[in-house]
């Protein structure tokens, strides 16, 4: 199968004088990542397979830099049409899943994510209505041993930081874009999420950082590593959740977890993942941490959390590339290249242009 850039009814958009440098190196960003774009699957390609959660994010990432940036609404609003269409049955490649459903709940939260970012740049209900649907199978998968906590894979007990963390999220998005009485539940239903993430001995440590999953056992911190994005994930959520509330408290508890992600999982300034070497995967994370701390910064803004992005975004875009691509590691060095660590830095370009408008 030929994979390609995207071919449209309307050209391709090209650097524009009106636009600042960070939108236009997005931009750039946005047209190399599409070279891995297979339009007939509205899926991305991988090292050795079509992306399947990772696809998500890209998509995000587009409808994001849609809405900042006017010029390139019509060229997103193409690619999400495509993927809405194709991707819905997935190839067997990935699962062959119906519907972005499977058995795994962070999988389905990140296609969530990037259908409300859809309905966002769109305004189709469409959109809005899928990610509700998969929400609510989100939902069935509650682990009662540890609250309203849900399972990271409906068929066992774990218990991770990103799947719940992400159903955090997509509830206070899901409040804030259902009018009148209509999102109510799911601004309750994120308010209690927050409640049981954050309990005495759960997902958050000492240092003020999410570790990776709880025991599910006992509901206690199980010491691991502690991933840029699930970082970034639960920022995001406390920003929309700020905005539902109106209760400044979680944006504090937010800015509590980005300062610490920006003093302790960076280098010199620029946002490192604790672990020698990542794999295709591993890659992509870094981009929901940006995507997540830009998301803080709009809702509450803070001088040192536009300066970092903006720092991340010149240094992956000067330092971090080889050939066309931006690599894993954003000061220079290596790391894994390929489509998703290029997906990492589309997030960062789109982040630093969205908190240092022009």
């Amino acid at each position: 199968m030929k994979y390609h850039q995207l071919v449209l009814t309307i050209p391709l958009l090209f650097a524009s004088p009106s636009i600042g440098a960070l939108e236009n190196e997005a931009q750039s960003a946005i047209d190399t990542i599409q070279k891995f774009y297979n339009s007939t699957s509205g899926l991305w390609q991988g090292v050795s397979g079509q992306l399947w959660w990772e696809s998500a994010n890209i998509l995000t990432a587009i409808a994001k830099f849609g809405l900042h940036d006017p010029e390139y609404k019509p060229t997103a609003v193409a690619i999400i049409d495509i993927t809405y269409q194709k991707s819905r049955t997935a190839p067997k490649e990935v699962g062959g899943y119906i519907d972005w459903k499977n058995k795994f709940t962070d999988d389905m939260g990140w296609w969530a994510l990037a259908w409300i970012a859809s309905f966002d740049l769109t305004g189709d209900k469409k959109y809005l209505d899928s990610a509700k649907d998969l929400y609510q199978d989100m939902q069935i998968n509650t682990a009662t041993q540890c609250g309203g906590l849900i399972k990271w894979n409906k068929d066992k007990k774990a218990i991770t930081a990103i799947s719940n963390e992400l159903f955090l999220s997509i509830a206070a998005h899901l409040a804030n874009r259902i009018p009148g009485d209509g999102g109510k539940p799911y601004r309750e239903r994120a308010e209690r999420q927050w409640q049981d993430f954050k309990k005495a001995g759960g997902f958050i440590n000492g240092r003020k950082l999410v570790n990776d999953a709880i025991h599910a056992e006992d509901c206690t911190n199980n010491g691991d590593t502690t991933w840029t994005y699930n970082q970034g994930v639960i920022l995001g959520g406390l920003a929309e959740l700020t905005k539902a509330t109106g209760n400044g408290e979680y944006g504090k508890r937010a800015i509590e977890i980005a300062d610490s992600a920006m003093k302790n999982l960076a280098t010199n300034g620029i946002l490192t993942e604790q672990v020698p070497s990542l794999d295709q995967q591993g890659a992509q994370f870094k981009g929901a941490f940006v995507r997540g701390l830009a998301a803080l910064n709009a809702q509450v803004p803070e001088a040192r959390f536009a300066t970092f992005l903006k720092n991340n975004a010149e240094s992956a875009w000067t330092r971090g590339k080889q050939g066309e691509l931006i690599g894993g590691q954003w000061q220079g060095g290596g790391g894994f290249i390929g489509t998703t660590s290029q997906a990492s830095g589309v997030d960062v370009l789109v982040a630093a242009a969205q908190a240092n408008p022009t």
